[in-house]
């Protein structure tokens, strides 16, 4: 018994030691996708991603000003090349993880139609959208506008959320009629959580394409180079697309 005991301890040990924590900046729509990528990592792994959600802007600043970050999953691909290009990032390890999707939300039923022809009759008062400026989706909704013709009759309306999960809070809580937020924010395993929506056809803006990349911190860490390789593991795949997300 002593004798089976003992290797099995030093492999506990061993186990235990070589396991590490990776810290990971995480785009506000990809918040619930990642809390359950993340827990089921850790049971299969025993490494540990510690999670911090905002908007991709945000965190880029953060990143460059020397933020302890080792893994960033933005919601868009531009932010990632940038800090490759920069040598903020290792060189090699850039990849699309998702594809996100833009919908138009409020949590009110029979709100929303099926083709967003709200936006045109005018008849909320206001309009939540992430700020365009660091948050990708929200400068989708800007592009939507542009191109339904419609940014002018409704800038007056907008209400700017820091990021995405700022804006789902401001439609969510009533500060404003509906608004643009992220597909898996509102929906899970193809059905509505709740209230009314109308998806954002792709052709109205450019596709939001959300890369993951390993950061220069992270350069030494194993933890985040097994994050990022279970993030193409089939549970991931499947867990992305449950909310809402295709796959590149």
């Amino acid at each position: 018994m002593i004798r089976l005991f003992a290797p099995l301890v030093f492999l506990l040990a061993a186990s235990a030691l070589q396991a590490a924590d990776v810290q990971v900046a995480v785009a506000a729509n990809f918040t619930a996708p990642a809390q359950q990528i993340a827990a089921e990592f850790e049971r299969r792994t025993g490494h540990k991603a510690m999670l911090a959600f905002g908007s991709t802007g945000k965190f880029h600043a953060q990143i460059v000003n020397g933020a302890p970050f080792e893994v960033l999953l933005a919601a868009d691909d531009t932010t990632p090349a940038r800090l490759e290009q920069d040598n903020q990032a290792v060189a090699g390890s850039r990849f699309t993880y998702a594809v996100g999707t833009l919908v138009l939300w409020s949590a009110k039923a029979d709100v929303v139609d099926a083709r967003g022809e709200i936006l045109k009759s005018g008849k909320f008062n206001k309009l939540a959208l992430a700020n365009p400026k660091t948050a990708p989706y929200g400068a989708a909704a800007i592009e939507t506008l542009t191109r339904l013709k419609l940014l002018d009759s409704t800038r007056p309306k907008f209400v700017l959320g820091e990021n995405i999960a700022q804006t789902l809070q401001f439609v969510g809580t009533g500060n404003a009629d509906l608004g643009f937020v992220a597909l898996s924010q509102v929906f899970k395993e193809g059905k509505l959580n709740s209230g009314s929506a109308w998806i954002v056809p792709g052709h109205l803006h450019e596709p939001i394409h959300q890369d993951a990349v390993i950061l220069a911190r992270g350069k030494d860490n194993p933890a985040a180079k097994a994050f990022l390789e279970f993030m193409k593991s089939p549970y991931a795949h499947a867990m992305i697309k449950s909310y809402g997300y295709t796959l590149r």
